[in-house]
């Protein structure tokens, strides 16, 4: 099933996806959130997640799959399919409103698991502006960031790839009037065969 109304919301870490998702919800859209399902799921798995890595804790649960592959995809194999299922479900229900709507999937691209949702709209900053807010915000070191974001698609080439693309490497001012460009598009033509790119 092709869902229609759907746009993907994607990002990086730090290009500020969050924000952009509480200014949709703001403007009156319905967003599904990848990242909460997927808590949700976690949740709901943890005693088989604590026979896999001998703790529940999802910070160290991160370092350990960020060093064995192995033991990610044995996370991803547990959590994925239902968080998709639930995704899925939401969506069909909300197809029936005939409106957009955004699914919010941080690695769409990486994953490729969504081969249902054919918009996508990419949250975009500059690889620099995404270390900076990292740093500042989690109070970490640049090492650290760069370590992440190695291990995601890189900013430039989601670019490529999204039909829609916003720019957040500026002030809120700045996103909000690139938000509302956006959706008057969209509301106007549907966003159909067209790229659109408002950096």
């Amino acid at each position: 099933m092709e869902f229609k109304n759907a746009i993907v919301l994607t990002g990086g870490i730090g290009t500020g996806k969050s924000t952009v998702a509480s200014l949709l919800k703001l403007y009156g859209y319905k967003v599904i959130d990848g990242d909460k399902i997927s808590k949700e799921v976690f949740e709901e798995k943890k005693e088989k997640i604590k026979e896999i890595f001998n703790t529940t804790d999802r910070r160290k649960i991160r370092k350990i799959v960020f060093n064995d592959k192995e033991k990610l995809k044995k996370l991803e194999k547990l959590i994925l399919p239902e968080v998709k299922k639930r995704i899925i479900n939401l969506s069909k229900k909300l197809e029936k409103d005939d409106i957009p709507y955004f699914v919010d999937l941080p690695l769409y691209f990486e994953k490729q698991n969504y081969p249902e949702f054919k918009k996508v709209l990419l949250i975009y900053a500059p690889k620099e502006i995404q270390i900076q807010r990292v740093v500042k915000r989690d109070k970490t070191s640049v090492d650290e960031v760069k370590a992440i974001l190695n291990n995601q698609m890189d900013i430039e080439e989601k670019k490529l790839l999204a039909d829609f693309v916003i720019d957040n490497s500026k002030d809120l001012k700045h996103l909000q009037s690139q938000i509302e460009k956006f959706l008057d598009i969209i509301n106007k033509k549907g966003g159909e065969n067209e790229k659109i790119n408002f950096t």
